[in-house]
């Protein structure tokens, strides 16, 4: 396997075990009030990044913008998911920073579209 989708599928496993133990902790205390922030780290985190790292892994494709799809994507997760978990937990000064790492989640979206849709000039018509 290349070191890109190894990148993505890293980032992934990292994510789905931390939102695993973090709504098992939710659970164990009945207080669910961060599950948006849970469920984000769970889609954007593990679904997102795994996906991606599938699509790099059968279709060989890497290079720098697909290093920087990773930067951007992974970065998302490590800027949103703090900081939506301290607005939800009462401090909407953290506004600021979810709204960074949806930028930053969108702007990986958009780099992956990219590669992906450039990806049908080299495919072979059937």
């Amino acid at each position: 396997m290349k070191r890109l989708p190894l990148a993505f599928f890293s980032a992934a496993a990292l994510c789905v075990t931390t939102g695993m133990a973090w709504g098992i902790y939710m659970g164990s205390k009945q207080d669910f009030t961060l599950a948006p922030a849970h469920a984000h780290l769970n889609l954007v985190g593990w679904a997102s990044l795994a996906l991606m790292g599938t699509f790099y892994a059968l279709s060989g494709k890497g290079g720098r913008l697909g290093w920087l799809n990773f930067i951007l994507s992974s970065g998302a997760v490590v800027v949103m998911i703090p900081f939506l978990a301290v607005m939800l937990g009462g401090k909407p000064t953290a506004e600021p920073g979810v709204i960074a790492g949806s930028i930053l989640a969108i702007l990986g979206m958009l780099t992956f579209l990219f590669n992906v849709l450039s990806t049908w000039r080299e495919v072979e018509a059937a």
